[in-house]
């Protein structure tokens, strides 16, 4: 399959201050990667600069062959890079239904094929997004990067703050969707053993570089190694 996406000696940050040295590493058409390490080291950082977010200081990015260090974050967006971040930025003023069809861009997914996998946005179509729980909000920003229909997913802490059944239910779709419909993604996650379930492949990021590349299984079966990383569970 043909490279996706590739970072080569990316150095990035926020005006003058560097928070990722020296990133490198490269994806292929449905490969999924977990992207880990203690808070602070720049994981967010690395999908904020995905989308042209932070400022680089030096290296390359590349998307399907073409270099999109100069392309605007709209641009990321259309082109097949699905963000779903942390802060979940759900509108106030619109509902659940409006979320989806306004960022619709034909394709793959549409209202009834999310609406399959999200059954519940399906009974809130008509709310706001300011009446939904912490775990329908989660849903929707999923559901809303879908609606690009993406080449890549970037999930920063899809299970932050939720009930045990809501993550549980995000597992089922997360895993679906790499599993079973080949998606692409990058996984941010502070509970690694949960990443490492869901993925191919595992980076760990240790102030702003790369520290440990491996397959996720193999790095799954070292608890020793994957504690020491990582400091997590």
């Amino acid at each position: 399959m043909s490279e996706l996406l590739a970072l080569d000696k990316v150095t990035a940050g926020y005006g003058d201050s560097i928070v990722l040295e020296d990133v490198s590493f490269s994806m292929k058409e449905g490969d999924s990667l977990a992207l880990l390490g203690r808070n602070g080291v720049g994981k967010t950082s690395l999908l904020v600069t995905l989308m042209g977010l932070t400022r680089l200081h030096s290296g390359s990015i590349r998307w399907c062959g073409g270099d999109i260090v100069r392309v605007p974050t709209y641009r990321r967006a259309h082109a097949g890079l699905g963000w779903v971040p942390q802060e979940r930025y759900m509108f106030p003023s619109l509902t659940v239904e409006e979320h989806l069809t306004v960022v619709a861009r034909g394709g793959e997914w549409d209202l009834p094929k999310i609406y399959k996998i999200f059954p519940r946005l399906e009974e809130r179509r008509n709310n706001m997004g300011n009446q939904l729980s912490g775990g329908e909000q989660q849903m929707l920003a999923i559901a809303r990067a879908l609606m690009v229909s993406p080449r890549i997913l970037l999930l920063d802490e899809p299970m932050e703050g939720l009930a045990p059944i809501i993550v549980q239910e995000l597992l089922r779709v997360i895993r679906g969707l790499v599993k079973d419909m080949g998606m692409s993604v990058i996984v941010v996650e502070q509970h690694a053993r949960m990443a490492l379930s869901l993925t191919q492949r595992a980076i760990v990021l240790d102030r702003g570089r790369i520290v440990h590349d491996s397959d996720s299984a193999s790095l799954l079966a070292d608890g020793e190694k994957l504690d020491r990383l990582v400091a997590v569970a």
